[in-house]
């Protein structure tokens, strides 16, 4: 009995031990709290595995798990979801959650778009109360509270970001802050004052000034960012150029030896096409005088001197509209009375000459007459003792040896002429033209360098092709970057029932997005006579409208992530139009000013704008004075900038001022397709041109930046 009574008591003293062997043994299997590491984490995991987490954990892990699908459900642009579940959020929490709280909140405001909102609540907090994922995101917020504005607090907050980031993201971050450099003018740059300490940001600065003072000189630019390299080897953006920087380390110009003009010589858009080939030759051969930038002097000389002359006014609009060269007569968009461009031969058409010779020297013996509209107008035209400005640095020496041949695209098929031209052994192509060609061009896949005189609907980025064009939507485009630089916040389009009014809105409410703008309101109009109609009947025009349908919303960046914008409300913040942009005839705005003053009041404190469609050179004394307060655009040329060549361009085409910007963009064809490797190949690069300030988009879209004007006590001055 004794050894079983031992074995028993022996296994009696032991079981404790097994059981709490496997009690710890159980407790090493559990899954540890890990939402604590993903809190501290970049949080890569979607919202619904954090969701799950959230509803299968209490206490603290419950509001880690909390805050991580708060922060998942902003990346999926979930934003109205994660306002809820971050309005759930418990009292109690601890210092670390109280800080990522603290970020969502201001995450939040940027999904909203309410930019003002997220800035206060930035201005309460502190990068230094964070650990170092968090102040990754912290900068981001800034940086995106900027909405992409170029300031002095942009770049602190993109230069503190970029110690903070993963290698793969410094070259985003370097990139944006050269952007934001870039993207200023010289007059912001110089207002910029910084601390004694911000050595990167000096570096910045230097690196700003080199690319100012040398844009126009690739082989300037490449020594001046060596030497800067060797000046600041320690700032981020000599260790990684900017990407932008080292296209211009790459830079090789392209010949200019042999150039192709691709125009239509015959049919409706002859007329067109002549006068550009008159202000190509005339940069070309050195005929065209080029002058620096017009002082506000020149531009009230000449722009207010008057004369009386037949004046065909075909607009602006019909050049980008050419699609055909067929025999057609030519509209003006929003007049249903058309007006034929007569055939060659009729003795009362005025010829379009080359200035300098008494004829017309083009590839055929077919002249381009210029119908006049029978109606008397008075056109602005510069005095012969004009100042003339200091010349453009940009600009395109003349080069009369160089070999020019024209090729007339209304001959034969584009796909042949093209042929031709590469069988001629051609460097560089300007034009087509029409934009049906420009379409034709696309679909050849040809390897020549173009400069294309239109934009076909859909712009493909092809490394040898640029489009430079005269449009109605680009200047509607300008108009909003004006607008808006002016401070204006709730614009009303004044547009035309028809096409064109259409296009010019899409054009105009799109870059006001791209500008950080709101909702834009657009309201049409009839035709001259329902304007006479209502002026007559006293019912003025209110400033009011619809909302503008395709005005989208711009979508935010926040913590290195896209989140949709949400949509925009169909009312204007304020309830009060402060800009209205018109598009307008002369004969249109005569009436529409007029009713807007009767309907509104002459003190309404909106700001007249309008495009350079109602400056056709009628602005005589009583015009001037009816317009007092009233801003157009127009072109440097006509602006004043080049009175030489205003009125050499004037003189070719008879004082019609129409025809004269495209005098001056022929002129500035010339000089563009000089500078072609510096558009393709060195993004920013600028030319003061006389059609504008001309810069190429990264698809190599030619954009234009015009001359500003408005009316003042009779006089017409610059806006600025």
């Amino acid at each position: 009995m004794v050894p079983s009574t031992f074995l028993r008591s022996k296994a009696a003293r032991g079981l404790p031990v097994v059981l709490a062997a496997l009690f710890f043994a159980g407790c090493g299997t559990q899954t540890p709290n890990q939402s604590t590491a993903h809190l501290e984490g970049t949080a890569q995991a979607d919202s619904g595995y954090y969701l799950q987490q959230m509803q299968q954990s209490s206490d603290d892990s419950k509001t880690n798990w909390q805050l991580l699908a708060i922060r998942a459900l902003l990346k999926e642009g979930k934003s109205q979801q994660a306002m809820e579940l971050f309005n759930q959020l418990p009292q109690e929490m601890s210092d670390a959650q109280r800080r990522e709280q603290s970020l969502l909140a201001v995450e939040i405001k940027l999904a909203q778009q309410d930019y003002p909102g997220a800035q206060a609540l930035l201005g309460k907090l502190s990068s230094g109360d964070f650990d170092k994922n968090q102040q990754a995101r912290f900068w981001q917020a800034q940086i995106a509270a900027q909405q992409g504005k170029p300031s002095l607090a942009l770049l602190r907050a993109l230069i503190a970001q970029e110690p903070l980031l993963a290698a793969q993201e410094k070259q985003a971050n370097i990139d944006a802050t050269w952007q934001a450099l870039s993207s200023m003018t010289p007059e912001q740059a110089q207002t910029l004052v910084i601390n004694a300490d911000e050595n990167v940001l000096q570096g910045w600065l230097d690196l700003q000034r080199i690319w100012f003072d040398n844009r126009s000189d690739p082989d300037m630019m490449k020594a001046g960012i060596a030497d800067w390299q060797k000046r600041y080897p320690q700032n981020p953006g000599a260790k990684m150029l900017p990407s932008q920087l080292v296209n211009v380390q790459k830079f090789t110009p392209a010949s200019t030896n042999k150039i192709a003009l691709l125009l239509p010589l015959n049919g409706q858009a002859a007329v067109y096409g002549r006068t550009i080939q008159q202000g190509f030759e005339a940069a070309k051969n050195g005929t065209a005088v080029v002058s620096g930038s017009a002082v506000p002097a020149q531009m009230a000389q000449a722009a207010s001197v008057s004369t009386e002359s037949n004046v065909v006014s075909p607009s602006q609009a019909e050049v980008n509209d050419l699609t055909t060269a067929q025999q057609q007569p030519v509209q003006a968009p929003g007049n249903e009375a058309a007006t034929p461009v007569q055939a060659p031969g009729n003795e009362a058409a005025a010829q379009v000459q080359t200035p300098g010779n008494d004829a017309v020297t083009p590839a055929n013996e077919t002249t381009a007459p210029v119908q006049a509209q029978g109606n008397d107008a008075s056109v602005s035209a510069p005095q012969s003792d004009a100042v003339t400005a200091a010349p453009q640095t940009a600009a395109a020496p003349a080069s009369p040896s160089a070999e020019l041949k024209i090729y007339d695209t209304t001959s034969q098929p584009l796909s042949q002429i093209l042929a031709q031209v590469q069988q001629d052994g051609t460097s560089i192509v300007v034009g087509p033209l029409l934009k049906n060609n420009v379409e034709e061009l696309m679909s050849s896949n040809t390897p020549l360098n173009v400069l294309a005189l239109n934009q076909p609907e859909a712009v493909q980025n092809r490394p040898n092709i640029c489009y430079f064009a005269l449009s109605p939507e680009d200047e509607a485009r300008d108009a909003a970057r004006h607008i808006h630089q002016q401070g204006k916040q709730s614009p009303l389009l004044l547009v035309p029932r028809s096409a064109l009014g259409d296009r010019v809105t899409a054009a105009f409410a799109d870059e006001w997005q791209k500008q950080g703008g709101g909702t834009v309101l657009e309201q049409k109009f009839g035709s001259a006579s329902e304007l006479r109609m209502g002026i007559n009947g006293g019912s003025g025009i209110a400033l009011t409208g619809t909302p503008v349908t395709n005005s989208q919303p711009q979508a935010v960046t926040v913590g290195g992530l896209t989140i949709p914008a949400p949509p925009t409300d169909a009312e204007i913040s304020g309830g009060r139009v402060d800009a209205a942009y018109i598009l307008a005839t002369p004969e249109e705005i005569a009436f529409i000013k007029p009713m807007i003053a009767m309907r509104n009041g002459s003190q309404s404190g909106t700001t007249l704008y309008a495009s350079s469609r109602s400056a056709q050179g009628t602005a005589g004394p009583d015009f001037r004075l009816e317009m007092e307060g009233l801003q157009f655009s127009e072109i440097p040329m006509l602006a004043g900038s080049n009175p030489a060549l205003m009125q050499q361009a004037l003189a070719a085409v008879h004082n019609d001022y129409s025809l004269a910007r495209l005098y001056a963009m022929g002129a500035d064809a010339w000089s563009l397709a000089n500078h072609f490797s510096q558009m393709r190949q060195v993004q920013g690069f600028e030319l003061s041109g006389n059609t504008g300030d001309l810069t190429a988009s990264s698809d190599c879209v030619i954009n234009r930046k015009l001359s500003w004007l408005k009316y003042q006590q009779g006089q017409i001055v610059a806006a600025n």
